[in-house]
């Protein structure tokens, strides 16, 4: 071939198409197999059918798992975006020893807090405070290890915030309460907004805290429920787990796509002219 740069762009092509469809065939499988009278676990088309959708609603522990994953999400973003919120601020805004020090260790053990290796101390500890089988006990454990991520990412973006706004509305005779809701928080509604919806995201798809914690399937999330769908002798019902997982995802693309047309994902500090 006369051309190197045509034959080195090519031979990429080639090279990028199975990576492309490694990613890309779970996706497709999503959104095909839900509406296929046969179901499977290839990506096949065999006529189309709403019956998956239709037996899906008439599982009552289904819709009532969609209701718990709201009420544990939705409990979890108020939790950690507030209490990040003013943790990251005095973080950002005030100088004290060994700051950076807790701030590191606090995202290291957030990993910790989450991860499989803590799941046992973290059912003793559940179990002595009563709150095993609990929403509390899901919320209180999400929350402890999504929120020094969202603290420490929240403190890096009020960095990028210059502090010579609230100073030169202190000089204006403005009190410590107004500089904070009049000016530092319209400043930063992008900063919260964008963490808000990564925790939305992080607990709504969070399977092993609920796994463990939750004894009673009418208190299961999504997540968890889903793992329900089996036939009487342990076979997967395709159907069901395909459309389920379908209706599963739908809040949180919604969430992005309506946060990203109404306010981008720019994550910037100060004014912009």
């Amino acid at each position: 071939m006369k051309d190197p740069r045509r034959f080195s762009r090519i031979v990429s092509y080639i090279l990028l198409a199975p990576i492309l469809a490694f990613f890309i065939s779970p996706i497709v499988w999503l959104f095909v197999t839900p509406f296929s009278v046969r179901p499977s676990l290839f990506i096949s088309f065999d006529g189309f059918t709403l019956n998956n959708f239709v037996r899906v609603f008439q599982n009552r522990t289904a819709i009532i798992a969609f209701r718990n994953s709201l009420v544990i999400s939705v409990s979890v973003v108020a939790l950690v975006t507030t209490c990040a919120l003013f943790a990251a601020y005095v973080f950002s805004r005030h100088d004290f020893r060994g700051r950076n020090v807790l701030l590191y260790v606090l995202v290291l053990f957030s990993s910790v807090v989450s991860g499989a290796a803590a799941m046992v101390p973290i059912f003793v500890l559940n179990l002595r405070l009563g709150l095993v089988n609990k929403e509390l006990g899901v919320i209180l454990t999400l929350s402890g290890g999504i929120m020094p991520t969202a603290l420490f990412i929240l403190k890096d973006f009020f960095d990028s915030i210059p502090r010579t706004y609230e100073e030169a509305a202190l000089v204006d005779g403005s009190s410590p309460m107004q500089v904070m809701f009049r000016i530092f928080l319209p400043l930063s509604s992008k900063g919260i907004i964008v963490i808000a919806m990564l925790v939305f995201a992080q607990s709504w798809s969070n399977f092993l805290i609920p796994f463990v914690l939750l004894r009673s399937a009418s208190k299961y999330p999504v997540s968890v429920a889903i793992y329900t769908f089996f036939s009487e002798v342990g076979v997967p019902d395709i159907g069901m787990i395909s459309a389920y997982s379908l209706l599963y995802t739908l809040p949180v693309i919604f969430t992005y796509v309506l946060i990203e047309r109404k306010f981008g994902f720019s994550f910037y500090g100060g004014i912009k002219g």
